[in-house]
């Protein structure tokens, strides 16, 4: 995201100011999946600890089971759901509003407004360079410019101390010029030109219009999408809603997935955790997406994905309850294996 947006500054397509506000608009946009990601790995961490110190014995020992877990769990998770809801659902939209309204304000600007003293800038038309030396604090007037532009299939080049930006009465702006010479074709050939002046005007847009953002479902408020309902709306809808859903019942997956053998690593059940963490994200991205192409309704698209992780949480509940359980075969087994030992020490 940084080195986007930086290359982005760097290719004139964002005001180098709007940088770091940009950058936070997009930590906004990329914060619930953090806070999701997060919360899960936190959860798994503290579980797999307790197994690794032992704790866990303890904690079966005491004939505690691991549902007890359920309920802190739940609690620590709260604050981070809500935030989760609260960024999907309203500022993850305004902040995209946000940064599309900051990168349209500096797209309407003039091409003068948007050159930077000693650098060569590309118009927005893409058939006009211009470079200064330098630009006055209210980018009106410039000294030393060079203007070069192709026009007609020939190169036009247009130098002068300084110019002004002006405004006639249609609303077309214009760089006048004054003190300078125009180049026109190649200087070997029999059409070159060579002109001088003492004020010379040069088009270079029209009077700005009033910036209006991202009209996109990504960048409009979550009332909006339920008063216009179509196929990209509900899609978005989809994906606010799923987030926060997302992010509890990954929670709940951490406590029967973070079980490990005290005398082994835990790297394995981390590189499980973000592997279901991606493919979880993915299938959302799917649903999302099939809503979209109006091959689902947003009725049908919002649960399924969350059904069977509710159902993969408590095959994995059942599995680790069974395993603990005092009946289970294993624990049988070694306790038959302690009292054949006993027998045999006391023989």
């Amino acid at each position: 995201m940084l080195i986007r947006i930086l290359g982005q500054a760097a290719g004139g397509k964002v005001a180098s100011s709007d940088v770091l506000a940009l950058i936070g608009f997009s930590a906004l946009n990329y914060l619930p999946i953090i806070l999701n990601l997060t919360g899960f790995v936190a959860v798994l961490l503290v579980v797999t600890r307790s197994y690794q110190d032992s704790e866990m014995v303890v904690w079966f020992a005491s004939g505690l089971s691991l549902s007890r877990w359920i309920r802190p769990v739940l609690m620590f998770g709260l604050p981070i759901v809500t935030m989760t809801a609260l960024l999907s659902l309203f500022l993850t939209p305004w902040s995209n509003q946000q940064s599309a309204i900051y990168k349209e304000r500096y797209a309407n600007r003039e091409d003068i407004a948007r050159v930077s003293p000693g650098k060569f800038q590309e118009s927005s038309s893409a058939d006009r360079v211009f470079f200064v030396e330098g630009v006055t604090g209210d980018s009106t007037r410039v000294k030393n410019v060079f203007v070069s532009s192709m026009r007609n299939g020939t190169n036009s080049v247009v130098v002068a101390k300084e110019g002004t930006v002006e405004i006639d009465k249609n609303g077309d702006k214009f760089l006048v010029m004054h003190q300078g010479r125009r180049y026109d074709g190649v200087p070997t050939q029999s059409d070159f030109q060579l002109m001088e002046f003492d004020r010379y005007g040069v088009l270079v847009g029209r009077e700005s219009a009033a910036v209006t953002g991202d009209s996109s479902a990504r960048a409009l408020p979550t009332h909006e999408l339920l008063q216009n309902r179509n196929n990209f709306n509900d899609g978005e809808l989809v994906w606010r809603v799923s987030l926060p859903l997302m992010g509890i019942l990954l929670m709940l997956l951490a406590i029967p997935l973070g079980f490990v053998n005290p005398r082994g690593g835990r790297s394995a059940n981390l590189l499980i955790a973000l592997f279901l963490f991606v493919f979880y994200s993915n299938m959302l991205s799917f649903m999302q997406a099939t809503v979209v192409q109006q091959r689902s309704s947003f009725m049908m698209a919002w649960w399924p994905v969350h059904l069977v992780a509710i159902l993969v949480i408590a095959a994995f509940f059942m599995w680790r309850l069974k395993v603990n359980s005092a009946w289970h075969p294993l624990v049988l087994w070694a306790r038959f294996k302690r009292c054949l030992i006993g027998r045999k020490a006391a023989a």
